[in-house]
């Protein structure tokens, strides 16, 4: 420390703080901006004190009972003064909580310090720098303060480099004036619009009036300085939460559920969440942050906390304050702490009780709400073991026997006597699905079947396995014994595969289409369609593999299986050529049709074209001319 003989003392920065306020200055904050944010949170921290050491000393706040956060840009001057009436600081106090980077425990601090920005920065955390955000814009930082409940003030000054000064400030008001020398090319930061913006954007909540000093005029008020979700519920209105709805998820929907609740267990937060009606229109970008924002004391902190909520939430919009939560000193990333994790608990079953409370008591609402989101929620079937109860009993589905979502407890309560699975098909379209002929003995015999159209379907199934017991199970793949369960009344008799005709044709068939197929046999699954492909009981599913190559995840195109119907008239025909030896050829160009045909209705395409064109038109003539 030296002095100049007229009150200033100077501080030099040890050689190791040096490299930390470059690290703080060029790496640690990603934008800019975030200075002010710092400021104006430090300076509602001071009046937060102010206000809880006056209920012991009303004297302190006496002489200025209102307190407030003043921003005065110098245009001329090119100055940028953050100004509050806290509890301001003293001489020594300026010294410690603004050479805080320099105190005791910083060069074991640096030993940690590892020459990776990225790394080192996480690290910074336990050092109290926000102030030092201000080095980003300021060439030159004073500091002017006075301590409640004193006379003397001081300043602090600094370039942010080698050293910082204290010396007698002129007598002022109680609280602190911080002044930011701008740097060359930062005076959008004394633009009355740009002020405004940051504001609006990062501290419009904080619980104090932010004032703008731009004019002669009087000063304009920037924020709202009301947090709604500190708030009692019975205080605010359908139109107040339809408004902050609008203003935290940037959508012109309605919510469709409003959550507001305050948690005073081991960790305490107030949260404010909605459910919006309409799907945003980026629900599935895979680089869509989160819409849930974290505010600690009121103040923003960050958008993109991907802890806070789990992904398949995503659509859930709102706020979440909690005062006491570990933060780096950035306060854009969140150190790993078990604080969080509790939080997510929280937040996650709290949607979740409320998404099953709804469910019962507005089925016509809930249904409209899973149109719009289920998709999303399925993908805690699949990532959520934890949840996946819950997560089954929100969800619904379309279904060959109703018009109306189906939810699992309900397929079951009406499953048919001996029927042992639940049944289901995955594609696309409900409408083609309802319509395949996969589904054929299964409308026979009454049996309902869950019309599967997400893409997610084809990988939580699989995952999840089962529902109280009952096994999912594709109609599209392997054998289905179906004998168990009795056939509708008006059902037509099921045609017998073991008819030596038809197992002849089954031959002729093999040979003819040879390793174009996995195999042929007669179905149990067609009583109206001639035809159909399946998949082997340990191969994908038509549709998950057709999805995959178009994602370019698998090159290839298993070999499936030809099911053929014997209680279709062409498939009677064909088996009565076979047996009288009569026009083989035709039977096994029929088989190429057939095969063809069957790669159609899949959504398929022929694997060749002209091929199937030639046949198709040879057949016809056949039967034209016959």
């Amino acid at each position: 420390m030296t002095a100049d003989g007229k009150g200033q003392e100077t501080h030099a920065f040890r050689t190791e703080v040096a490299r930390l306020l470059d690290l703080v200055v060029n790496a640690l904050y990603s934008k800019k901006e975030i200075f002010l944010r710092e400021l104006i949170s430090n300076a509602s921290d001071a009046c937060d004190r102010l206000r809880y050491a006056a209920l012991t000393e009303p004297a302190l706040i006496a002489e200025d009972a209102e307190l407030a956060i003043r921003l005065r840009p110098d245009k001329a001057a090119r100055t940028l003064t953050v100004i509050d009436n806290g509890i301001g600081m003293s001489r020594e106090e300026l010294i410690e909580h603004l050479g805080t980077i320099a105190g005791s425990g910083t060069a074991a601090f640096m030993a940690q310090l590892s020459g990776d920005k990225a790394k080192d920065v996480s690290l910074i955390g336990q050092f109290g720098v926000g102030f030092y955000a201000a080095f980003m814009v300021a060439r030159e930082v004073a500091v002017t303060s006075r301590r409640a409940g004193t006379d003397a003030t001081w300043t602090w000054r600094s370039d942010g480099k080698g050293a910082f000064a204290i010396e007698p400030g002129v007598a002022g008001p109680r609280g602190t004036a911080i002044t930011l020398h701008l740097k060359d090319g930062e005076d959008e930061h004394l633009e009355p619009q740009r002020l405004e913006h940051i504001v609006r954007t990062y501290s419009d909540h904080i619980g104090l009036p932010i004032l703008l000093e731009a004019s002669a005029g009087a000063p304009e008020r920037l924020n709202s300085a009301g947090a709604l979700w500190a708030r009692d519920k019975a205080s605010i209105d359908a139109a107040q939460y339809r408004e902050f709805y609008h203003h935290v998820a940037h959508a012109a929907d309605e919510p469709w559920l409003t959550l507001h609740n305050r948690n005073e267990g081991t960790v305490e937060y107030t949260n404010l969440l909605f459910v919006p009606t309409r799907r945003p229109f980026d629900l599935f970008v895979p680089e869509r942050h989160h819409r849930v924002k974290l505010y600690v004391k009121r103040v923003f902190i960050t958008d993109d906390c991907q802890d806070l909520m789990p992904a398949w939430l995503r659509f859930v919009a709102g706020v979440v304050d909690c005062a006491d939560l570990p933060l780096n000193v950035s306060r854009e990333m969140l150190q790993a702490n078990p604080v969080v994790a509790k939080i997510r608990q929280g937040l996650t079953k709290r949607v979740l009780d409320e998404l099953a409370r709804k469910a019962k008591d507005d089925a016509d609402g809930y249904a409209a709400f899973w149109e719009a989101f289920g998709a999303v929620l399925k993908e805690g079937l699949y990532e959520d073991h934890a949840r996946r109860d819950a997560l089954l009993g929100l969800a619904r589905f379309r279904s060959t026997d109703s018009d109306k979502p189906v939810a699992l407890e309900d397929y079951v309560a009406r499953m048919k006597p001996g029927q042992d699975a639940i049944f289901t098909i995955a594609g696309e379209d409900p409408r083609a699905l309802a319509a395949s002929p996969h589904l054929e003995a299964f409308s026979a015999k009454g049996v309902e079947v869950l019309l599967l159209t997400d893409p997610i379907d084809e990988f939580w199934v699989p995952a999840v396995g089962a529902f109280k017991d009952k096994r999912f199970v594709s109609v599209t793949r392997g054998e289905i014994d179906l004998d168990a369960i009795a056939p509708q009344p008006d059902a037509a008799p099921k045609a017998d595969a073991a008819d030596p005709k038809v197992k002849s044709l089954i031959a002729v068939f093999k040979l003819a289409l040879g390793d174009k197929v996995k195999d042929v046999r007669a179905s149990a699954r067609l009583t109206e369609s001639p035809v159909c492909l399946v998949a082997d009981a340990n191969d994908l599913d038509l549709h998950v593999e057709r999805m995959l190559r178009q994602h370019q995840r698998v090159d290839t195109t298993s070999k499936r299986i030809l099911e053929v119907n014997p209680g279709h008239v062409l498939i009677g025909a064909l088996a009565q050529r076979v047996h009288r030896g009569d026009a083989v050829d035709a039977v096994e160009e029929m088989a190429h049709i057939l095969l063809d045909q069957a790669l159609i209705l899949e959504g398929e395409t022929p694997a060749d074209g002209a091929a199937f064109a030639r046949r198709l038109s040879r057949a016809l003539t056949r039967g034209l001319t016959a």
